[in-house]
């Protein structure tokens, strides 16, 4: 039997999902505000007290080190903007997702994320799979909501990888 394209988007998501569990389920605080390098992107108290991302509206060079705290709250901006197209939300600026800090708050707002969008995922028809896409790819007007399901297990697939790595990297280092 054929899976359908919804269930091969689904499959990939859930594997993903999997792997980014086992590294959840063993972030401590600690590994979210760690800096690997001393040029890292990280996420940093306001003076009103909310968490802000490091960010430069250039990709710099040389590419800095994030760590998991920036790495956390880049999947929320990602996602929760791919969530609003696919919702027909207003998408939010990127300046409007606030990261609830380290530890259990940023897991359980990830967590959050993942019911919303296997919500969303669920709730796709091959007509809606068809359908044009405007994010991530403004202007391609080439690519459709598959295209952008399945940027999105990759987008987290890769920053599964990238925080797990950094958990890895910080657990030696502290031995």
């Amino acid at each position: 039997m054929t899976a359908s394209r919804r269930d091969l988007l689904r499959f990939q998501f859930d594997l993903t999902w999997s792997l980014f569990e086992y590294h959840l389920e063993r972030l401590t605080p600690a590994d979210f505000l760690w800096e690997p390098a001393a040029h890292c992107w990280t996420v940093r108290r306001d003076d009103a007290g909310a968490w802000v991302p490091d960010w430069a509206d250039s990709e710099p060079d040389p590419v800095p080190v994030p760590t998991v705290a920036w790495l956390s709250w880049h999947i929320g901006w990602w996602w929760g903007v791919t969530a609003d197209h696919a919702c027909g939300r207003t998408p939010r600026e990127r300046t409007e997702i606030v990261w609830p800090g380290a530890g259990e708050p940023a897991v359980e707002w990830l967590r959050g994320m993942h019911a919303e969008w296997v919500s969303v995922l669920e709730g796709f028809t091959e007509d809606d799979l068809d359908a044009s896409a405007p994010f991530p790819w403004p202007g391609d007007s080439g690519r459709t909501v598959a295209d952008m399901a399945g940027w999105v297990n990759a987008e987290l697939m890769k920053n599964v990888a990238e925080i797990g790595q950094l958990r890895l990297l910080r657990a030696a280092s502290t031995e």
